[in-house]
């Protein structure tokens, strides 16, 4: 199994539930909020930010990795592995979630206002991309 390190980067407006969002992921993930690294920021129109960021690596990467895999319909894990070469860029792989459904308990993949999840592994060859980000999102469970 390759080495890999797995980030998660949320950002919310004044008006989300930081608390919903917390204890989503507990319930998800067995994990608490203190692994977060929260940082307050303004808006551009001088409205409160805030920015979570978590990082795993190693075992915890891998544990992470699977909880994740698990909550997604086969559906959704073909459509990710049909579009690693879009998803990545220097050796990391992008997957954006819902964050209302996932404070709802579900995983749905979209594109804005998301939960991002970055997936980083060494890939020395290019053209290796698609075929390592298979095998690790295959093999892991």
């Amino acid at each position: 199994m390759s080495k890999l390190e797995v980030s998660v980067d949320i950002i919310f407006h004044a008006t989300e539930s930081l608390e919903k969002f917390f204890q989503s992921f507990n319930d998800i993930f067995g994990l608490k909020e203190d692994i977060f690294f929260i940082s307050n920021v303004e808006g551009h129109f001088e409205n409160p930010i805030t920015i979570l960021r978590a990082k795993f690596t190693k075992k915890d990467a891998n544990q992470f990795l699977e909880k994740f895999l698990k909550r997604l319909s086969k559906d959704q894990k073909k459509e990710i592995i049909q579009e690693i070469d879009e998803r990545t860029e220097n050796s990391t792989l992008h997957i954006r979630f819902d964050k209302q459904k996932f404070i709802q308990g579900r995983i749905f993949l979209v594109e804005k206002e998301a939960i991002k999840l970055k997936i980083h592994t060494a890939i020395y060859n290019k053209k290796d991309t698609v075929k390592i980000f298979t095998e690790i999102l295959q093999n892991i469970t």
